[in-house]
């Protein structure tokens, strides 16, 4: 007789561990292939981040008010985050009530209308309206693409298919850059490079179309059949029965939400649920003040800050930043399910807040060479120190990449019950929208304010705080069920023994 403990925060779940054979990254192909089609998502989201930040530069050549306007600069670049808001908003609510794969579908559309509306745009205002369709495609995205990875991923693995979606991402912006290099020397540069952005959205719908919706979605919409049919392809015959179970004892537990809609403000109601979004948004906010976007959007000119005007160069040095930033995804992926989320988090901001001192130190010493012909002279200068912040954008990148590249989207797709998962994903991922539109917005001005070195050190101060917020509110999550998780929450907010006084959902037994 093997008893399952859904309580332990800390366990795998299964006291018994010969009862349950664990399932590999690459031993089911067809999560795998679920995991990669619907990271196709995150590759929109990623591809747009990237090439906006190379087709600026031709457009400012095309239109005469974006070159003398740093407003209308930002604008372009903000008017996809302002769509993906919306969009991450709205995502959660739809992926609530209409599935996962709907949401996809529906994403992949809006993307479509909005990458075809900047390829022909005539006029920068028309360009930006294309920007918010954009926006809004991969805001939807942006919720789903998590949400369906790890619903339909064991327990054991899903840190690593989820944040294999962040590899899709990364692999996005490295993909960009490689179009704006390949379409540098074409007539129509950059409207080629922001219409190429539909295929991937085209491939993915039309693969979708053939896929199935998530089974725990489909379980708690009392579709018990279908998501026996999928869950099936997933695991065998004993693990199988195993996690219908734990969907069932999940479902009773969510059985007073699903009879009533929930709301945004539901959220904010239970104290379990606000220290679960406490964590999850904070992790997602942390991501983009600790400045990932300022260096993939902005790279391009961060290199040209740095003293490599020509337009050539600066994107192929970003295509580098990009492909370490990839390369970076994949050491997480290995790491995530090893190492932990909270352990990851940590270790990686502690290597940003190294690398954003050396880079704040390089420009620094750029400006100081700039006013001082004494050390000019010596030929300090020049390109050595442009080099040396190269240098010090690899190492964020590296040291970014296998930590808070993936973890706050793992953390945020497994953190909250399956009544409140759709909303607080979206609500998280709507506050990660807005601190990347905050960043995009107001980094070019903070740096002409106080200059390049200065806004990298408020960074790193950034850094520092992220660094205490992860240490003190993030738990542990690598290895749990959604039903531990659920609970660990519940102990949080009111002590063990409040949270184990249904015995009967602690303890399931199953005959050998």
């Amino acid at each position: 007789m093997t008893i399952i403990d859904l309580g332990a925060p800390g366990s795998s779940g299964i006291l018994d561990a010969s009862s349950k054979r664990e399932i590999s990254f690459f031993s089911n192909m067809y999560v795998l292939g679920l995991t990669v089609t619907a990271g196709i998502g995150g590759l929109l989201f990623g591809y747009d981040t990237g090439v906006i930040s190379g087709a600026l530069l031709y457009i400012r050549d095309d239109f005469k008010a974006v070159n003398d306007s740093s407003v209308i600069q930002e604008t372009i670049v903000s008017m996809a985050l302002v769509g993906a808001i919306i969009g991450a908003a709205g995502g959660g609510w739809i992926n609530d009530v209409y599935g996962r794969k709907k949401a996809t579908l529906v994403a992949d559309v809006v993307f479509i209308i909005g990458s075809l509306v900047m390829c022909a745009a005539p006029d920068p205002y028309i360009l930006i309206l294309g920007r918010l369709f954009v926006g809004l495609g991969v805001g939807v995205a942006s919720v789903t693409a998590p949400v369906y990875i790890a619903e339909a991923a064991p327990s054991e693995i899903r840190g690593g298919l989820v944040a294999t979606n962040v590899l899709m991402i990364t692999g996005g912006q490295f993909l960009s850059y490689l179009v704006n290099l390949a379409f540098t020397e074409v007539p129509g540069t950059w409207r080629w490079m922001l219409g190429v952005a539909a295929v991937p959205a085209v491939v993915q719908f039309c693969l979708m179309v053939f896929l199935p919706e998530s089974p725990r979605w489909l379980y708690m919409k009392d579709k018990k059949s279908e998501a026996r049919a999928v869950l099936e392809k997933i695991y065998d015959s004993d693990r199988l029965e195993e996690e219908i179970d734990q969907l069932a004892a999940a479902a009773m537990q969510d059985l007073e939400s699903r009879k009533r809609s929930v709301s945004y403000m539901d959220v904010f109601k239970s104290k379990e649920m606000r220290l679960a979004f406490f964590a999850g948004a904070g992790l997602q906010a942390f991501q983009q003040f600790t400045g990932i976007n300022t260096v993939m959007y902005y790279s391009p000119t961060i290199v040209q800050m740095a003293g490599f005007a020509s337009n050539q160069l600066a994107l192929l040095l970003s295509l580098i930043v990009a492909a370490m930033n990839a390369a970076g995804t994949v050491v997480g992926i290995v790491l995530i399910d090893r190492c932990g989320r909270r352990r990851l988090a940590l270790f990686s901001l502690s290597g940003v807040l190294v690398s954003l001192v050396i880079l704040s130190l390089a420009f620094i010493l750029q400006s100081s060479c700039n006013s001082n012909n004494q050390i000019l002279s010596l030929g300090f200068c020049n390109s050595g120190i442009g080099w040396f912040a190269v240098v010090g954008l690899a190492l964020y990148i590296a040291c970014f990449a296998p930590g808070m590249g993936p973890v706050p989207w793992t953390v945020n797709s497994e953190i909250y019950p399956e009544a409140y998962r759709g909303i607080c994903g979206g609500m998280s991922a709507t506050v990660n929208w807005i601190s990347n539109l905050i960043v995009a917005q107001t980094f070019l001005s903070i740096v002409e304010l106080v200059g390049t070195g200065t806004t990298f050190l408020i960074i790193a101060g950034i850094a520092v705080l992220a660094l205490l917020f992860v240490y003190i509110f993030v738990p542990e999550t690598k290895g749990l069920t959604f039903e531990q998780v659920e609970r660990m929450w519940k102990e949080r907010a009111w002590g063990s023994e409040a949270s184990s006084s249904g015995s009967s959902q602690k303890l399931l037994e199953y005959v050998a």
